[in-house]
């Protein structure tokens, strides 16, 4: 298979480029104003050519290139890539990005510009020719400028190239073939989208919004109030967020636009609050509006399909995370009006969505990482593993415990791993439904028997902690230490290497003593630090490697039928109506297989299909 390395350079100005926050890649490049103004193709090893031309001219260009049976490669193929598709109609075999491979390489928040990584990598320079093209459609440039433009996009994909040859050294054909994947989600999607049902779903909510409105005086002014706004929310069900007051030393209403759990109420499950909040706010539109009249701009633009970006390596755990100012990984589906968008997600003609989840994966890979062998085994012969701590908290026999009871094991067991302390527990049971508002003495007993029971969690806490001692300390790390009894996990000065050989990295990390305790930190990102202890070191590998063994699962499913999305530990695809049985068995198959690196971990996962993705919840 050949190897087309490619950039496209297209026309840009102040109020229309992808620098803009306002402004998506897909709206950029379906814009009007939206015009390429040349490209650079290099085949294999061969060099760079340029070439520049009006529409058909740069269409009659391409397609002498064999690019429907080659890898397609550039620094941003999501933005290229698309290109070629949407503007040209022309699809690659495979499709390759150098910049999602340096992100997984060097850290999800690294740098990872073309010019920053050809410069990390000591590969060349990147020009600036680009900054002079502002504003500059095709017929302005003079044939000097239009030349030296051209050796710009040259020079980019030179670097391309060698910078796609150095990352190979660090980059699997299994990662390879799912960056191929979730760039195809994007640039060739399948999802289809139902306007009409989210054209109604937005009528309903800015109707039930006027109504709330003249409810509350149609104006903001009573809301401004703390203490009826305080009644307001208590009417609805919601206990008003609190906080202490420097200024008077007591407790008082977080209702200011600073206050984090008073934002976090703009995405509360009950429309009504989302108005409340916003309208105190001052925010013209709720989140719900904004997302669904962004998936019916997004639908009209393309044809009523649904390109759906994603962000290969997007966190520091290695998952997918939102891009392009949507975020998949995080849609609404438990209330029945803000699953609407779900719901407008559709199958293409004859086919169904399947939505098949890793069931409890993060619980199970933690158990079995950390060495407690009585909690997989409970995992492996598909006990009720909630129902047997809620055993140990309730002091009661299994076959007692009421469904509340069940649900307190079950966030005790989902919860608790990484190192919850009482007082989140109390909080986090407490939001759920205040019948579950438990003491201050029993919400420390239930974390006391949890860590008792689970003493193998607890010590795997520890060893993490003793590693973050050994990386700050620049002591010698043995060559093969590992953080597990499986040796999965090697630590490295670099950080925790993967079976996918990728590292959790912690830049930069230190100690600092806050409070009268030593505490650590790592640079996340820009001036943005994180502080980092033995329990979140193990939530951040145990999510890793619930992401690699959903990435493995994933790979498999799409050998037989297309994935069109991931969600944390869910897989997302598309089936024939008339095989759905048979591809459902094939697809729970995929996502049940244990990797080789993880023997003895059991894995399991329940799925479901419909004509659209909400009816699979």
């Amino acid at each position: 298979m050949n190897l087309i390395t490619l950039d496209f350079e297209t026309y840009w100005a102040d109020k229309y480029s992808l620098g803009r926050r306002d402004m998506t890649t897909e709206q950029y490049i379906n814009d009007d104003r939206f015009e390429v103004i040349g490209v650079s193709v290099k085949v294999n090893d061969q060099k760079a050519e340029w070439f520049t031309g009006n529409y058909d001219d740069l269409k009659t260009y391409l397609s002498k290139f064999d690019i429907p049976n080659s890898a397609l490669l550039a620094q941003n193929t999501m933005f290229d890539g698309a290109i070629l598709s949407w503007k040209f109609g022309i699809k690659a075999k495979r499709y390759l990005d150098t910049l999602c491979m340096a992100r997984a390489i060097n850290g999800a928040y690294s740098k990872c510009s073309l010019k920053e990584l050809a410069r990390r990598y000591n590969l060349g320079e990147k020009g600036t020719e680009v900054e002079e093209a502002k504003g500059k459609r095709r017929k302005d440039f003079s044939e000097d400028q239009m030349a030296r433009y051209g050796g710009y996009c040259k020079n980019d994909v030179e670097l391309t190239y060698k910078l796609f040859h150095r990352l190979m050294e660090e980059c699997s054909l299994q990662e390879l073939k799912l960056i191929d994947l979730t760039l195809n989600m994007y640039i060739n999607p399948l999802v289809q989208v139902d306007v009409e049902l989210l054209q109604s779903q937005l009528a309903k909510i800015r109707k039930k919004k006027e109504r709330l409105l003249e409810a509350v005086g149609g104006d903001r002014k009573p809301l401004m109030s703390n203490p009826k706004f305080a009644e307001l929310l208590r009417a609805l069900g919601v206990e008003p967020p609190m906080k202490f007051s420097e200024k008077t030393k007591k407790e008082t209403y977080a209702f200011a636009k600073t206050d984090e759990d008073f934002i976090k109420l703009k995405e509360h499950p009950n429309v009504n609050v989302q108005v409340l909040v916003d309208a105190r706010l001052g925010t013209k539109s709720t989140i719900e509006e904004t997302r669904i009249q962004s998936f019916i701009d997004i639908a009209n633009r393309n044809n009523r399909t649904l390109p759906i970006p994603l962000k290969y390596y997007g966190t520091h755990t290695g998952r997918w995370s939102g891009s392009d100012k949507v975020n998949f990984q995080n849609l609404p589906s438990r209330d029945k009006e803000k699953a609407a968008l779900k719901k407008a997600m559709l199958a293409p003609d004859d086919h169904e969505i399947i939505n098949c989840d890793s069931s409890q994966i993060e619980a199970r890979v933690l158990a079995w990482l950390s060495g407690q062998d009585d909690l997989v085994k409970a995992f492996a012969e598909g006990r009720d593993v909630y129902k047997i701590m809620s055993s140990s908290i309730y002091d009661k026999p299994v076959d007692d415990i009421t469904s509340e009871e069940r649900f307190v094991g079950k966030t005790v067991i989902l919860g608790c791993g990484y190192g919850t302390g009482w007082r989140k527990l109390q909080n986090t049971l407490k939001s759920a439904t205040p019948s579950m508002s438990l003491p201050d003495e029993r919400c420390q007993q239930i974390i006391k028997i949890y860590r008792e029971i689970n003493y193998k969690i607890v010590e795997l806490w520890r060893r993490c902690d003793t590693m973050l001692e050994l990386l700050v300390s620049n002591n010698n790390i043995e060559e093969n230490t590992f953080l597990d009894k499986h040796k999965t996990l090697k630590v490295t000065k670099q950080g925790i290497v993967l079976p996918n050989s990728f590292k959790v990295r912690y830049p930069e990390l230190h100690t600092v003593v806050e409070e009268d305790r030593l505490k650590y930190k790592y640079r996340k990102k820009g001036n943005e630090w994180n502080y980092i202890w033995g329990g979140s070191v193990v939530e951040n590998v145990v999510q890793a490697l619930a992401r690699c063994i959903v990435a493995e699962q994933m790979l498999k499913v799409s050998k037989k039928y297309p994935v069109v999305l991931t969600v944390h530990d869910s897989v997302v695809a598309v089936i024939p109506s008339e095989k759905t049985e048979e591809a459902k068995t094939y697809i729970e198959e995929c996502m049940s297989v244990t990797p080789d690196w993880a023997e003895g971990l059991p894995i399991t996962c329940e799925s479901s299909y419909g004509k659209s993705y909400g009816s699979c919840d």
